[in-house]
């Protein structure tokens, strides 16, 4: 059934907010003027992201750097810790896999003279240590190889290794990347590369079959602080105490969610108006959704007659 023809427009304006990191415009605009075909195509991702997100409630993928080397001693401390001391299989940018202690000594040694020296210890980060992650019952393979896909078009011309871990609850891979790439360049990940890389990691797994999204905290109405790698392990040794999971109440942060509940009335709304019984499907799933979400704030702020109650220059990009 043809669909009346603002919906579309709609879903694209809101959907492009909450879904798509290179979108930062919040003010109100007209809805974007896309060719027929274009915008339907458009839609029709918006619409299956939506589905993913509050019908099937998609596996969300974890893309995170957890910390990184100022110095080879610290990057050498990581080869050790992500390879077992050498006991797993460690994978470079080539695709060569080796094993063993002598293995991680000549590692160790092309890394510090493949490139500017790095000294034992340096005042700057000379490596990222950055770990992809999925769900328990992933297929550990599937794991590694979406991480070697998104490794081969992120971190092109750095140095870097990767070991799957595969012997815990969540199937997951740890990649070490030189910060230095082999031109001189200097890799430096803020929030809107690891959104890119989240969805890059998420979009190679559904290649594979596997379901996977790669939504914001903001999006799905979370707002929960992830502890540094540090601290799971330290609590995995039994040397920290566990303590109660924290979130983000700042106002940054509940405005950001708020500015996504918004997004969610707007597309809840189009799809409740529209011809089509799917899109009334898809609308109810959402107010679900929300209701089910337990953040107070996002749930309040999408029971709102308008927008106005958000502040002006709210940003999804922030969370």
């Amino acid at each position: 059934m043809s669909q009346p023809p603002n919906i579309d427009g709609v879903l694209i304006q809101w959907g492009d907010r909450l879904f798509y990191p290179g979108n930062r415009v919040v003010k109100t605009k007209p809805q974007p003027k896309l060719s027929g075909l274009a915008a339907r195509q458009r839609a029709a991702a918006i619409r299956e992201r939506i589905e993913a997100t509050v019908v099937r409630r998609a596996p969300q993928v974890m893309v995170k750097v957890t910390g990184g080397g100022r110095g080879m001693k610290a990057i050498a401390a990581h080869f050790r810790y992500i390879s077992k001391n050498g006991r797993l299989e460690i994978e470079d940018e080539r695709g060569d896999t080796t094993r063993g202690k002598e293995a991680l000594h000549e590692l160790a040694d092309d890394w510090r003279f493949g490139g500017s020296l790095i000294e034992d210890v340096s005042d700057r980060r000379e490596a990222f240590n950055i770990m992809l992650s999925m769900p328990r019952g992933t297929d550990p393979l599937t794991v590694q190889w979406a991480a070697r896909e998104f490794a081969k078009i992120e971190l092109a011309d750095h140095k870097y290794v990767m070991v799957l871990h595969d012997h815990q609850a969540n199937p997951h891979v740890h990649i070490s990347v030189r910060a230095e790439s082999k031109h001189g360049r200097r890799l430096n990940p803020r929030k809107t590369d690891l959104h890119r890389w989240r969805e890059i990691f998420a979009g190679k797994l559904r290649e594979r079959g596997v379901e996977a999204e790669a939504t914001r905290q903001a999006t799905r109405g979370n707002s929960r602080n992830y502890d540094p790698l540090w601290r799971i392990k330290a609590r995995a040794d039994g040397r920290l105490r566990s303590a109660g999971e924290s979130t983000k109440s700042s106002p940054r942060a509940q405005s950001t969610r708020a500015e996504a509940a918004v997004a969610w009335q707007q597309i809840g709304r189009a799809l409740a108006a529209s011809d089509s019984p799917d899109d009334h499907n898809l609308a109810r799933a959402i107010d679900r959704y929300v209701g089910q979400s337990g953040a107070a704030t996002w749930a309040d702020v999408y029971k709102l007659p308008d927008r106005k109650s958000i502040a002006p220059g709210t940003n999804l990009e922030r969370q």
